[in-house]
């Protein structure tokens, strides 16, 4: 009983202590969120007993109407000022990239009808309109705000907290919509547990696999997008470089079809032109771009995926290094990205530390087969808790098929690296991702040396004695640890010491919970 109780006491102090230490440094490591969050916090007033998945719809669908209303709106009084007959032709806008927004669609209708029972069939109606305007967008909006089962009084007070957005007071429509946009889906996720891992990969992943890969021009593709993160930090980085974004090409697909629209819906708000397909598609079965051939291939594919209809796909043209197992999609994933590479083409993706060791089903052959083919350029094993969805420990695959170091490979030990944000989440800072980058770029360089413990480079004959293994604690080693002076006996004798007061402690600590226990009538034995 005792235990049990210094447990439960235990366990409320520490989650008291640390949730509010979490909270801070949240904002601490993620930038630019204070506006986001006031929206996030604000929204979720109309969550009331809406589970996740539902609320992501309704809120997602709400931002991105204000988001192409703002910018109709933007547009509609430039062409006022400069020429009134010309403010209501669609062309007008749409050879400026912003989606025309027919009338009774204009987040001025949306916000007068906010209180009324119609809130909702205003919505829908607003968003089939502007499906019937805008190709690119036909099939995708959200069009569920009339059902019975949304609280309309709710909805009509999240449009006004939307209405009431002064968006010159933050920045840029786009960009406070957009990082909006993406805080929301982060949050999504992380509510949503599991499911959410569907849809996101958290950002400082995408950031480190595109630091690595530098998009700066060329054909992107993601062959299990999901939301779209690929895509979004991609074009960042060539912003953020001072490149011209129209420079790359964005392609992709998705089997959810949910998940399929909120990438269309992500990269619309960030003005990114993509080819995701026609509609949502399994990707080993109705490839949506089967002659795509391309530069830059950045995913992270479902960990361990089983039953993925490998009998079905003996035969495939994609798997030149081995039929990949029925019961694990992770090569078949690496294969398919193979075969999608131009032949000065990058990837970056995403899998479960069991790849790198696997022997299983043949999976060690294919890696072995990869390997020879002098494609893999470095391995990253990633800290833990990066993720919401799973504590899988995961690895960065990088490989190329013009690699600079010809037979060599970088491993990198990065397990160590991030900071906590949460109990459960762990981030890496910018700070991180730059280091990381730094290692991989000295050795694409040729300078790079071995830091016990952090990096090495292997030679593909070393990589050939390890039996191909993968795992970069093989090739890195363990850190050197400092000889601190202090002689072994008495180290112990000082630590036992130490240990001994530390249990009288305790006991003191123990009897103490119990004399307060007793006062208020509870008697621990």
């Amino acid at each position: 009983m005792t235990e049990w109780t210094l447990d439960v006491l235990v366990t409320i102090i520490y989650y008291g202590c640390i949730t509010s230490q979490g909270d801070i440094k949240m904002s601490e490591n993620t930038a630019n969120i204070g506006f986001e969050k006031e929206i996030w916090d604000a929204a979720c007033i109309l969550r009331g007993n809406m589970d996740a998945a539902e609320y992501k719809q309704v809120v997602l669908g709400l931002i991105f109407l204000k988001y192409i209303s703002d910018k109709f709106d933007a547009r509609y009084n430039e062409l006022m000022e400069e020429d009134p007959d010309f403010a209501e032709d669609r062309d007008e806008y749409t050879s400026c990239n912003v989606f025309f927004v027919p009338a009774e669609a204009r987040w001025a209708k949306i916000a007068e009808a906010a209180h009324t029972p119609d809130i909702g069939r205003t919505i829908d109606d607003a968003m089939i309109l502007i499906e019937k305007e805008n190709v690119r967008l036909k099939g995708i909006l959200p069009k569920n705000f009339a059902r019975s089962e949304l609280d309309k009084r709710r909805l009509g007070d999240v449009v006004d907290l939307f209405t009431n957005i002064k968006m010159k007071d933050h920045g840029d429509t786009r960009d406070i919509l957009g990082r909006t946009y993406e805080y929301c889906l982060a949050m999504f996720a992380e509510q949503e547990g599991k499911k959410g891992g569907e849809f996101f990969t958290p950002a400082c992943v995408v950031k480190t696999l595109v630091e690595f890969l530098k998009p700066y021009n060329g054909r992107v593709y993601d062959p299990a997008c999901g939301s779209g993160g690929m895509f979004v930090q991609s074009a960042k980085f060539v912003e953020n470089h001072q490149g011209n974004i129209n420079n790359i090409s964005v392609y992709g697909q998705d089997s959810n079809p949910t998940t399929w629209k909120m990438a269309q819906m992500n990269l619309a708000i960030r003005g990114i032109e993509a080819n995701l397909g026609s509609y949502n598609a399994d990707t080993f079965f109705n490839d949506c771009h089967p002659t795509l051939k391309a530069d830059f291939v950045m995913a992270n594919p479902p960990f361990n995926l089983s039953d993925w209809g490998a009998d079905r796909l003996k035969d495939d043209v994609r798997w030149k290094y081995g039929v990949p197992p029925s019961g694990n999609a992770n090569f078949a994933w690496l294969q398919h990205m193979i075969h999608h590479l131009a032949p000065n083409g990058k990837i970056g993706m995403v899998l479960a530390n069991g790849s790198l060791s696997s022997q299983s089903g043949g999976e060690g052959e294919i890696r072995k087969n990869i390997i020879e083919d002098d494609l893999v350029s470095c391995i990253v094993a990633m800290p833990t808790q990066l993720f919401y969805t799973t504590q899988i420990p995961v690895s960065l695959w990088f490989l190329s098929r013009n690699k600079k170091q010809k037979g060599k490979t970088c491993f990198i030990d990065a397990r160590k690296m991030g900071t906590m944000v949460s109990r459960k989440l762990r981030m890496l800072t910018d700070a991180d991702i730059q280091e990381l980058a730094k290692t991989f770029e000295a050795y694409e360089n040729g300078t790079l040396e071995d830091v016990k413990g952090f990096c090495a480079v292997a030679t593909t004959s070393q990589i050939a004695e390890q039996d191909y293994i993968l795992t970069p604690g093989r090739y890195v080693g363990i850190e050197e640890q400092e000889d601190d002076g202090e002689p072994f006996d008495e180290k112990m004798e000082r630590l036992t010491s130490e240990l001994s007061a530390l249990f009288a402690k305790s006991h003191d600590l123990e009897n103490e919970i119990k004399k307060n226990l007793k006062a208020i009538g509870f008697e621990v034995e």
